[in-house]
């Protein structure tokens, strides 16, 4: 199934990732995909506040995951951007985070493809309309 959102500002696009949140029950791999600038930080923000966490969320880039706990469920925020291959997809921990039973968000998800497997992967595509728009498609084979 797919479902398109169009955002015409910053606060539109937390809000839908907020209340996307909502219907997450644990163990999801949301797989963000979009250019530099797209917004894919900015969803994960929206997410973590409609999770109930409370803190500062920001780009994993140099650190590859950042922990959000404390809300109804962990959210795990990865950043795939420099990951070239399984060793250093292992090296992240990953599938550790898998089992988990939080939530993993993975920016630059097509870098690890290969990984994203099951009926819990939920595909998650920004595409920039204008300075300000964007077009958040949502597409998963079992979930929505």
């Amino acid at each position: 199934m797919k479902k398109t959102f169009v955002s015409s500002c910053k606060s539109d696009t937390l809000n839908f990732a907020a209340d996307f949140s909502k219907s997450l029950s644990g163990g999801e791999v949301i797989a963000l995909s979009g250019g530099l600038g797209a917004g894919k930080t900015c969803f994960v923000k929206g997410l973590a506040q409609g999770l109930g966490y409370a803190g500062t969320v920001t780009s994993p880039t140099f650190a590859i995951v950042n922990e959000y706990v404390g809300g109804r469920l962990s959210l795990f925020h990865f950043d795939m951007y420099r990951i070239t291959g399984w060793d250093d997809l292992n090296s992240t921990g990953y599938f550790e985070y898998l089992r988990s039973g939080g939530i993993l968000a993975i920016e630059w998800s097509e870098n690890i493809e290969g990984a994203l497997e099951g009926e819990n992967v939920i595909r998650i595509n920004i595409e920039p309309l204008s300075e300000n728009e964007r077009k958040i498609t949502v597409w998963s084979d079992s979930f929505i």
